[in-house]
């Protein structure tokens, strides 16, 4: 069951009261960079293609569909690749053997840490496949990873709690003075 990204905006109206207003992400259509930032366009549930929206990824928090997107990215890149490839291995005389080991090397092309760079943020997490993963931005790159949570703990621990703490939210209680005092001002 996929989880809802919601962006919630508040709204001040004439009485004074906040109202919040909810918008879900369908589904993620497009990836820009502008000026070094990642940009996701979105397509809003309940609003048509006219409104869909540039949203700064830091913006987002539904790493489910971003996850989605970028793995269909990948595959149409995949295919692009290819096509090419089979046209110029036809082109030459033993193309045949040339495209196999292409096909290898691609098939076993570096995913996650494999990639030998280094963490730079997690955008998000997700648990869809039963596993906790991150996506990992790393540094100097602008393809982001699905990586295992238990992998990340151990090689990059630091980026795992600041993750984590860009997410706490405080909740203050009263302390046992200040109830007494709340009580007090009742009698």
């Amino acid at each position: 069951e996929r989880k809802r990204c919601v962006f919630k905006r508040k709204r001040i109206s004439m009485d004074v009261e906040e109202e919040e207003e909810e918008y879900v992400v369908e589904k993620v259509l497009d990836r820009r960079v502008v000026k070094g930032k990642v940009e996701f366009l979105l397509k809003w549930k309940g609003f048509s293609d006219e409104d869909n929206t540039w949203e700064p990824e830091e913006n987002l928090d539904c790493p489910d569909l971003i996850a989605e997107y970028m793995q269909k990215h990948k595959e149409k890149e995949e295919k692009k690749k290819e096509s090419k490839r089979k046209a110029a291995s036809e082109t030459s005389g033993d193309g045949e053997e040339r495209g196999s080991k292409r096909k290898k090397e691609e098939g076993e092309k570096a995913r996650g840490f494999g990639r030998g760079l280094q963490p730079e943020r997690i955008i998000g997490a997700t648990d869809s496949s039963g596993e906790l993963m991150f996506l990992m931005k790393w540094k100097n790159s602008d393809e982001a990873d699905l990586v295992p949570a238990k992998e990340a703990n151990v090689k990059c621990p630091q980026v795992v709690i600041s993750f984590y703490e860009e997410r706490l939210t405080w909740h203050s209680y009263p302390t046992e003075e200040e109830e007494k005092k709340e009580e007090d001002k009742k009698d």
